[in-house]
């Protein structure tokens, strides 16, 4: 006789449904914005709470039948939900499209599209990490650093002085090209970056509302064409694959290392669809979050004119207007400050999404096997009680300011820590010292500064910007930003 065991009963508060509309309307809410009506909710109900009392709502979950959506924040939830990893699982980028994985044949490239490390849990987990973590050791992190510096050079050379640019799509053009180079072993423009372009357009459809309301394989619908791209992508993935498993040699690029990778005890290697897996969520990962980053922190330095010209006589003084070695980063302490105050106060990934498989306490309250279970880094970055006046853009706090991985974790925390967090910021740091040396953006204030995104924050409208060469006119566009972007942080009239 099988023993079923009950479901606790669904006990986190939350706001009443919207009359007629119900939950879907809430869910739809907190997808337009999901920071703005997440603070709301925790300023009424605390740090734990329901997207809808009662629950009933489906968001990130690719499982059926999930009991609801559970959001919280602060450093004691991120260490529950970070540390108990045969309790809190993750699943892939693609979310509630996984669950049609089976659906046809056509959908079967879902089984491993953004999957990778997000994709697998326990053992598995811990496996596909040990095979990984070579690709991201520190000393071949930082052998990609002249190849970034190769690439940074040549965007920054092609573009416009004294013209309108948009610096979002700038800083994705040239972290796109990086992530192509070190993924694949070639820029954009030669073999692979053809690739790299499928994969980036594949990641933005299955992203879009479209896909997301109506998800029908039917000739003229955004799913339609995500399918179409996702088998385009995987038949140019095996090829290159194929070809590297050939050549038998390691081209220094990320992939490579992945096919010749091997368990040190079994002498297991990654199948071709979990190398699928890992490269596009390794692409999709590292190539927005730093983008984003990028983008955000130029916005900052912006609005910042006193801090700009600090930064600037810091890295003037160590590098004299030439691209930084690895180890003259270790020499640019304010330079890393600006970094780590920019992602604490516009946090490039802002949530922390997990599905629990099993039942268990969340604070004071049991939740459902199957919750899925938002963990807000945005608003923990926010917390007056451990990052005074917590709007304030103000690099100067991280002097001799260490706080825990549960009360600061851009890249996530504990042992699903993000594998590439050493990667983004060699990145970061370097076309931030070469772009700052050579030229000034001056924000242009004709479009609101509104986010956007869940897994990745990024300014709806883009970043208008024009660029001049570096004379250190830091008060020529300071103020008269628009948007809610004003209010995450303080910024002038």
């Amino acid at each position: 006789m099988t023993t079923i065991t009950a479901q606790p009963r669904w006990s986190v508060p939350g706001p009443r449904p919207l009359p007629i509309l119900g939950r879907p309307a809430m869910v739809l809410r907190f997808a337009r914005d999901s920071i703005g009506v997440s603070r709301s909710l925790f300023q009424t109900y605390g740090s734990v709470v329901s997207l809808t009392a009662g629950g009933g709502t489906n968001f990130y979950s690719p499982l059926p039948n999930c009991p609801g959506t559970v959001l919280t924040y602060g450093p004691e939830y991120v260490r529950q939900v970070t540390s108990q990893h045969e309790i809190y699982y993750k699943y892939p980028l693609s979310g509630r499209l996984y669950s049609k994985r089976n659906d046809s044949t056509r959908t079967e490239p879902l089984k491993h599209f953004a999957a990778g490390l997000f994709g697998v849990n326990s053992l598995t987990h811990r496996q596909h990490r040990q095979l990984l973590m070579p690709a991201f050791h520190k000393q071949r992190i930082n052998s990609y650093g002249d190849d970034i510096v190769v690439i940074t050079r040549s965007l920054l050379e092609q573009l416009p002085i004294g013209k309108p640019t948009d610096i979002a799509d700038v800083m994705r053009l040239l972290s796109l090209r990086i992530a192509t180079k070190t993924l694949f072993g070639c820029d954009i423009g030669e073999e692979g970056g053809k690739t790299a372009k499928t994969l980036q357009q594949a990641f933005t459809l299955e992203g879009s509302v479209g896909v997301s309301l109506l998800p029908f394989d039917l000739p003229g619908l955004p799913y339609h064409h995500l399918l179409n791209l996702m088998a385009q992508l995987d038949n140019e993935m095996r090829v290159l694959i194929q070809r590297k498993r050939a050549s038998g040699t390691n081209d220094g690029d990320v992939l490579s290392m992945l096919i010749q990778a091997r368990d040190a005890e079994s002498g297991v290697s990654l199948t071709e669809d979990e190398l699928l897996g890992h490269v596009g969520a390794i692409f999709a990962a590292g190539h927005e979050t730093s983008a984003n980053a990028l983008t955000w922190t130029l916005f900052l330095l912006s609005q910042h004119p006193e801090v700009t010209a600090d930064l600037l006589d810091e890295l003037q003084s160590v590098l004299h207007g030439e691209a930084p070695t690895v180890e003259q980063l270790q020499q640019l302490p304010l330079l890393e400050r600006v970094l780590k105050e920019s992602m604490r106060v516009l946090t490039p990934v802002p949530w922390n999404g997990r599905v629990t498989s099993q039942p268990t306490e969340l604070g004071s309250y049991t939740l459902p096997s199957g919750t899925e279970v938002l963990v807000n880094i945005y608003q923990t970055h926010h917390m007056p009680e451990v990052y005074p006046e917590p709007e304030r853009f103000h690099p100067k706090r991280w002097e001799g300011f260490e706080p825990t991985m549960f009360e600061y974790n851009p890249f996530s925390a504990g042992s699903r820590i993000c594998i590439g967090a050493g990667f983004a910021m060699l990145e970061i740091k370097i076309v931030l010292a070469m772009l700052l040396q050579k030229y000034r953006l001056q924000y242009l204030s004709q479009q609101p500064v509104e986010r956007s995104g869940f897994i990745v924050m990024t300014p709806k409208h883009g970043m208008p910007m024009i660029l001049h060469n570096q004379d250190r006119q830091f008060a020529e566009g300071v103020g008269g930003v628009r948007g809610n972007v004003r209010e995450m942080v303080h910024l002038p009239a």
